[in-house]
């Protein structure tokens, strides 16, 4: 009688475990936009480059467009964390402003590719309600902040007024325009928060809403 052998499973491929396969397949996504932009990968080489079948990520996404839509969602979520400490670290609402600046850029900079699915995606929000609702959510963060600086719909055009500077400086910096790095960043991050203070300072004086 020849001996038994005991044979054992084969190694599952990265990423195909059910509780891992929508992270591997948002981290395979994200691999693949910093590389080439939200549009220069397909559905299928996100898959290839988790480890999982073509057949796989349907489980979770719909089309290529829900898989980015989820990782427009972690954006924004990630930049509500970051406004919301941001504006916690002063009591004055024109440096809390700056400091929101400030995160603005440094986000741009640490997170690129959730930043470029975020403004590059073109994603049809009326298709992903909770990308939608997460969206709102990251003007909640600073609208306490410019609320104590100015009143109505004012309040929400300052925080717009300052996010346009802000990404303005994210365009100058990918460009080069801003010197060479890696002082390039912390002059981005001046020049943001710089721009944030000359437009709260230069409002009217008008009756400001209670903290």
């Amino acid at each position: 009688m020849t001996p038994s052998v005991e044979r054992t499973a084969p190694a599952r491929r990265s990423g195909q475990h059910h509780g891992d396969l929508r992270n591997a397949l948002e981290r395979a996504a994200l691999g693949l936009v910093a590389e080439r932009g939200p549009h220069g990968f397909t559905l299928a080489e996100a898959s290839r480059r988790a480890g999982v079948s073509a057949a796989a990520p349907y489980k979770h996404f719909a089309d290529r467009d829900a898989l980015l839509a989820a990782l427009a969602e972690r954006g924004y979520r990630e930049q509500h964390r970051r406004f919301s400490a941001a504006v916690r670290q002063s009591a004055d609402p024109v440096e809390q402003l700056a400091d929101f600046a400030a995160a603005y850029v440094r986000f741009a900079v640490e997170e690129r590719a959730l930043f470029d699915i975020t403004f590059s995606a073109g994603l049809d929000k009326s298709r992903y309600s909770s990308l939608a609702s997460a969206g709102d959510q990251v003007l909640t963060a600073v609208l306490p902040t410019a609320r104590r600086l100015t009143s109505g719909d004012r309040a929400v055009e300052l925080i717009l007024d300052v996010s346009s500077a802000a990404h303005g400086m994210v365009l100058f910096l990918a460009e080069g325009l801003l010197g060479p790095a890696p002082d390039a960043v912390a002059r981005a991050e001046s020049r943001a928060a710089r721009t944030a203070r000359a437009l709260a300072r230069a409002l009217p004086t008008v009756a400001r809403e209670p903290r």
